[in-house]
């Protein structure tokens, strides 16, 4: 299998203030280009941190080949 790259990011905004998410764009190697879908999780910590943990383990049940 090939050597694989997860690419993720995280930031905590108070949910009040969020008007809209979008896809992030990705530079990939010659010329091409690629959108990771961004997520939206709201809650407590707690609630915030058991939703990524399961959300974590779905993507990864996605590709049981890896």
């Amino acid at each position: 299998m090939a050597k694989l790259a997860l690419v993720y990011g995280m930031r905590l905004f108070p949910a009040d203030e969020l008007a809209e998410v979008k896809s992030a764009p990705v530079a990939l190697q010659g010329g091409r280009t690629g959108q990771i879908t961004m997520h939206l999780i709201e809650g407590s910590k707690e609630e915030i941190e058991k939703q990524l943990h399961d959300s974590i383990e779905a993507f990864f049940e996605l590709y049981p080949e890896i």
